[in-house]
């Protein structure tokens, strides 16, 4: 059995720092938790950090202990995490690569996907995820997204299994949207999107998306995700495997021009 996940230890020391200071103020919880219209069980879960101390509960606390701005600073170290813990490696490794090859089966890679179906997405997270971290996620998703435009000399290949494009998120207005996204990102000329028909014996594309990068050194990784866990490889060998799969996949995929007008015919159903 894996142990129950901790809260973060920003929340912990954030905590601390308000208890220290309301405890060499003299101020009660009691006062503290009246100055912030909290509960007393609140304010003890907050300064415990069991519970992530709210900007009520600092500034209320900064004003009774004087604190001058000391506990108000701590705001911007109880942010909500762009990126999962498990991805922040892959995403450092984009911020820095040179070459992107993206496969994936199930839903429109990140790069390639609209606001509306990002925070569809992500507002539906299990278990949910509050209105802060969702607004976040949704923003850092899309300033991604960026490197497409930024950076023309940035090499991008996706190939998107038909799965994905016909797998309703939201709604279909909201899905003719995406794919006419899809068919406008294609225009770009560092861009190529294809997509791998359902009906084609692509054995190689049902083992799970990954993403093959080459950093600025010409190092070459490779990323896999998965429910809760990502990996990023710099192995030589699975590397080796990861890229051999991504050829088979892009050689049974439709050609660029083929997969436009699939994709176009695709938003002209819904």
């Amino acid at each position: 059995m894996s142990a129950p996940a901790q809260p973060p230890m920003a929340w912990k020391y954030c905590g601390d720092q308000i208890k220290r200071w309301r405890e060499q103020s003299g101020v009660t919880r009691e006062q503290l938790s009246q100055a912030a219209s909290y509960d007393i069980e609140s304010v003890r879960s907050m300064e415990a950090g069991r519970r992530k101390p709210s900007m009520q509960l600092l500034s209320a606390a900064d004003e009774l202990c004087n604190a001058r701005g000391m506990l108000l600073g701590a705001q911007d170290f109880l942010k909500p995490e762009k990126f999962p813990s498990y991805s922040r490696g892959y995403t450092q490794a984009e911020r820095e690569a040179i070459a992107i090859h993206w496969y994936e089966g199930l839903l429109i890679p990140g790069l390639l996907q609209t606001e509306d179906y990002a925070k569809e997405l992500i507002s539906h997270s299990c278990p949910p995820l509050d209105d802060e971290t969702v607004e976040a996620r949704v923003t850092a998703r899309i300033q991604r997204q960026e490197k497409l435009r930024n950076s023309p000399t940035v090499l991008f290949s996706f190939v998107i299994y038909e799965a994905a494009l016909r797998a309703v998120v939201g709604d279909a207005d909201l899905m003719r949207r995406q794919l006419q996204h899809i068919v406008e990102v294609n225009n770009l000329r560092n861009v190529s999107i294809q997509v791998l028909p359902i009906d084609r014996a692509a054995y190689a594309g049902l083992s799970g998306p990954l993403v093959l990068l080459e950093g600025p050194d010409h190092e070459q990784l490779a990323y896999v995700e998965a429910q809760d866990t990502g990996a990023l490889y710099s192995d030589p060998n699975k590397v080796s495997t990861l890229t051999q799969r991504y050829g088979m996949i892009r050689m049974q995929a439709l050609g660029a021009d083929e997969s436009v007008a699939f994709v176009r015919r695709m938003a002209g159903e819904l």
